[in-house]
């Protein structure tokens, strides 16, 4: 559950499809990445989201572009002309969120390339269980690379944390938004896929995922609760979630149902 640590080197170019203002950067390790900084809107709670999904997708199967801490100076970036960039940057200094760039890769097309139902329904479920609201028809965040499916993007999940009060409510609601998927058309294994997944995600499992936040993405203003209480509130959320399933599940299957 480690992440490796490297260091921005070049800013190459900003990413204006993200509303957060990623960019593609070179890193010290000779390799490109798609970063996502700490200084854009949702601040760290983005890159937490990031890491708790990508980490909980790799444990139940998925590609995902390898994930690391990128840690930027105050002169990266230096020559970006666009001021709300620089401030942006500026804003950034510290360890910040970045995904290996996978060259060559389109964007998953759901009328070009169809997804078996196993496939389909576990992505549908994992997506539930993080509140993903940003895996859509109109910006599927999933790409295809060297032929196989890859995911990315799970910065819009676990959305809880934007209020913090109250995370036992969120943790046992429906995911009402999970209507709008755009693999739930063929999803219909989706029971299979409930059972399969939650005896992935052990209590140690995600108590290692949870345990990899850095305690600098844990400084807010709108709690007083310590790093590692905020850690906990986290694994405690996802461990309410992942044995209340049927809330989420049910959920999933009649909106499935009114569509075929």
């Amino acid at each position: 559950m480690k992440l490796r640590t490297v260091n921005a080197v070049r800013y190459i170019k900003p990413l204006r499809e993200g509303g957060s203002l990623p960019a593609l950067a070179d890193a010290d390790d000779g390799f490109k990445y798609v970063v996502k900084f700490r200084g854009a809107g949702h601040g760290t709670k983005a890159l937490i989201s990031e890491l708790i999904g990508g980490m909980v997708a790799q444990t139940l199967g998925f590609h995902l572009p390898e994930m690391v801490f990128v840690n930027l100076d105050e002169a990266f970036g230096r020559t970006e002309g666009d001021e709300e960039i620089q401030d942006l940057l500026q804003a950034s200094k510290g360890l910040n969120m970045g995904l290996h760039f996978l060259s060559g890769a389109f964007t998953f097309d759901p009328v070009v390339t169809t997804i078996d139902p196993q496939t389909a329904s576990r992505i549908v479920w994992m997506d539930a269980f993080l509140t993903n609201v940003d895996r859509t028809a109109r910006n599927t965040n999933m790409l295809i690379w060297h032929r196989e499916l890859w995911l990315i993007d799970q910065g819009a999940s676990l959305y809880f944390h934007h209020t913090w009060t109250g995370w036992e409510k969120y943790a046992l609601t429906p995911f009402k938004q999970i209507q709008d998927h755009v693999l739930l058309p063929q999803a219909s294994e989706l029971e299979e896929a409930d059972s399969h997944m939650k005896a992935l995600l052990t209590d140690q499992t995600l108590r290692r995922i949870v345990d990899t936040l850095p305690d600098e993405w844990l400084q807010w203003d709108d709690t007083e609760l310590l790093p590692q209480e905020i850690r906990d509130v986290y694994y405690h959320y996802l461990t309410l979630r992942r044995d209340n399933s049927e809330i989420y599940l049910n959920e999933a299957v009649n909106a499935r149902k009114s569509l075929i």
